[in-house]
């Protein structure tokens, strides 16, 4: 009879309490005060001044009420990406309640403190004192007339409809609607930094706003993820793991937006010296820290985080609690910084010509074969969209071809090829000479509308997707934990009602034709010219609807219930019509579009614009028909190996069970025959 030694118990270490993740936020917090008042402190920005000194209440307090209102957006952002697409939902209802809850008070002081932030604001610019008996009345007046009033009274608007929401918000679902209000009003604070009023604004606020939302979520998930902790038990580690590539993600989103801010607000390289050079300095140096403990944390932690209770974890404690410290130092120097006046000098443009009054830009040079090539207009926003669709599609066919899977590479030709023609479309000479010529804006919205999704509908980057992409799984893989990873929230989409409805081929046809007379006969055509928000919803929108209309007639991806062949042809050749008359419409009209616009540019080049319009009619009707031409001989190809393989398929049915069906036809000719011989013989005398 043998005996069984009884296992000796590993020693643990106490399960981290929910004042561990109050302590952490507290650090952040510390870590982001402190810096914010040593880089004002460093750069003189918060010194008195001559002429209307609003008080150190007002020099100090601003730029740490700046600080705390990013943290707090950071930490209401995070919750809600928690909520999400990282916290398992099939375990314990209490932690989802919680989420919601720290997600509820962070929106909440963001609301407080943004208020105090648009109040010291208006003392700040008009150098007046809160406690000053005109200042509530003079308040009133910033808030409702000036742009930059507008702006943060928007912000605390959103911040005020996000706490409660926040309050509400349980599903996924919910929690991505009320994140893109967050969203909002990161946008609006991004109108609020350096070169808002230079010729640089574009560039300056799109890479300002990627800037804020790449350095929110990566805060603001690890802070909200702190007081959770302690509820996920073995579940910490994937969340981390999924924590790990958000912030992988982030760390590229803040380098290439810290770099394209870094070109902005400076000239040379003795501007380094500046104060606010060293301060640029300074963050860089920190973030690369920052970079560097992210890199430990996926090594050393993410990988070995097996067991919450043991030495591992509390090493990824400790490394939180550093790393939040950091981030705080970071979005304090960061603020310090928007305090600082740069070395290229955030002014108005002087003496502007009339291009530069119309669109904010100076007039491009005449345009030729070669100025469409060589001009650019750097669009950061679009641009990154681009470069990382290129880099997450190779990602995905690398990770098929490890496993042994096979992607065709005509496919990645396709999508790359695209791509690469939208980064040119929305960067490049379209987007130069789109801003002051209707017929080069024609020629940008054909490549939106219709070569580009064609490209990307043959590349099917959502079958893809759902073939690279794993699928959410409990720690112990066997089960899935009921989060929405990019795979769920995909499927989500294209299985939803919303989905189905607008990838109906008659939908998609109706939507792609119809949306161009609504854009460009009503005021949303002005709208996109003159806002940036208007912009980006035209290239998103014109973008999508190409690609569900190309997806239906020739696409591989799923969603739509593709009609027969016949009917794809007869809503192709619809389509093509209606871009003629929309095309002989613009070439024979004599009325200018958005005449406030075209008509005041001032350009010593080129046709009047009312010429120039007709010549986009030119482009919508000639350039516009090649790609739906070369739809058509795509269904028609395709239809013609439908036939094919429907025949072969036959073929080998035949050569398999026999000719059924002939054999059927001909015993039924047989037996008609005879039908009709007996006929006849019963008929004859």
């Amino acid at each position: 009879m043998t005996t069984t030694a009884a296992a000796t118990p590993r020693p643990t270490t106490p399960r981290p309490t929910p004042t561990w993740g109050v302590t952490r936020i507290t650090a952040l917090v510390i870590a982001a005060v402190a810096a914010v008042l040593a880089g004002v402190a460093f750069s003189g920005a918060a010194d008195p001044v001559l002429l209307r000194d609003p008080g150190a209440l007002v020099r100090w307090g601003l730029p740490v009420a700046s600080t705390l209102s990013e943290l707090a957006a950071s930490l209401t952002l995070g919750g809600l990406v928690l909520l999400a697409t990282v916290l398992p939902r099939r375990a314990d209802p209490g932690m989802i309640r919680a989420a919601s809850g720290v997600t509820a008070a962070a929106s909440a002081a963001w609301t407080l403190i943004a208020v105090v932030e648009l109040v010291l604001t208006y003392a700040n610019v008009a150098g007046l004192s809160p406690t000053d008996p005109a200042f509530g009345a003079e308040l009133g007046q910033f808030v409702t007339t000036f742009e930059l009033g507008r702006v943060l009274l928007t912000a605390v608007i959103a911040a005020g409809i996000v706490t409660a929401l926040s309050l509400l918000v349980t599903s996924p679902l919910g929690a991505a609607w009320t994140a893109a209000l967050v969203l909002v009003a990161l946008w609006q604070t991004a109108q609020t930094g350096h070169a808002s009023g230079a010729a640089s604004h574009d560039l300056a606020t799109s890479s300002m706003f990627l800037h804020l939302v790449g350095a929110a979520l990566w805060i603001g998930v690890l802070a909200a993820l702190a007081p959770l902790a302690h509820r996920l038990g073995r579940d910490l580690a994937p969340a981390v793991s999924r924590f790990s590539v958000i912030a992988g993600w982030c760390f590229g989103l803040v380098a290439v937006s810290g770099t394209v801010n870094s070109l902005v607000r400076l000239d040379t390289w003795s501007d380094f010296g500046t104060r606010y050079g060293l301060l640029l300095l300074a963050k860089i140096g920190l973030f690369g820290v920052l970079g560097l403990l992210g890199l430990l944390h996926r090594r050393r932690v993410v990988a070995k985080l097996s067991v919450t209770d043991g030495p591992v974890a509390f090493l990824f404690w400790r490394l939180v609690l550093v790393e939040l410290t950091v981030m705080g130092a970071v979005s304090g120097v960061a603020v310090a910084l928007g305090s600082t006046a740069p070395p290229v000098p955030d002014e108005p443009i002087t003496n502007p010509t009339p291009a530069e009054i119309v669109t904010g830009h100076a007039l491009p040079p005449e345009p030729t074969t070669l100025s469409w090539i060589t001009q650019w207009r750097w669009d950061v926003l679009l641009a990154t969209a681009a470069v990382a669709g290129i880099v997450t599609y190779l990602r995905w066919v690398l990770r098929l071809r490890r496993r042994g899977d096979a992607w065709p590479w005509p496919r990645t030709v396709s999508w790359v090829t695209g791509m690469v023609i939208f980064f040119w479309t929305t960067s490049g000479g379209p987007a130069m000479y789109g801003h002051v010529l209707f017929s080069a804006h024609m020629v940008q919205h054909m490549l939106l509308a219709m070569v580009i999704p064609v490209l990307l509908a043959l590349s099917a980057p959502v079958t893809l997707a759902l073939r690279a992409l794993p699928a959410r799984q409990s720690r112990s893989g066997r089960d899935a934990d009921d989060s929405r990873g990019p795979r769920e929230w995909l499927l989500a989409l294209v299985h939803s009602r919303w989905g189905r409805f607008f990838a109906n081929p008659l939908v998609a046809a109706v939507n792609f034709a119809g949306s161009m007379i609504v854009f460009y006969y009503t005021g949303i055509f002005g709208w996109a010219l003159e806002s940036g928000v208007g912009h980006y919803a035209m290239v998103l929108h014109f973008s999508l609807a190409g690609y569900l209309f190309a997806n239906a007639l020739v696409g591989i991806d799923p969603g739509p219930t593709r009609p027969g062949y016949p009917q794809r042809l007869l809503l192709l050749f619809a389509t093509m019509a209606f871009h003629a008359f929309f095309g002989v419409a613009l070439v024979t009209g004599e009325v200018l579009l958005v005449p406030d616009w075209f008509g005041n540019l001032g350009r010593p080049w080129g046709p009047s614009a009312l010429a120039d319009q007709q010549r986009g009619g030119g482009v919508a009707w000639g350039i516009g028909e090649l790609p739906t031409l070369a739809l058509a001989i795509g269904v028609a190809l395709a239809w013609s190996r439908d036939d094919e393989r429907t025949a072969k398929r036959r073929d080998r049915k035949v050569d398999r069970d026999g000719d059924v069906e002939m054999d059927a036809y001909n015993a039924m000719l047989a037996g008609l025959a005879e039908r009709d011989n007996n006929a006849d013989s019963d008929r004859r005398p």
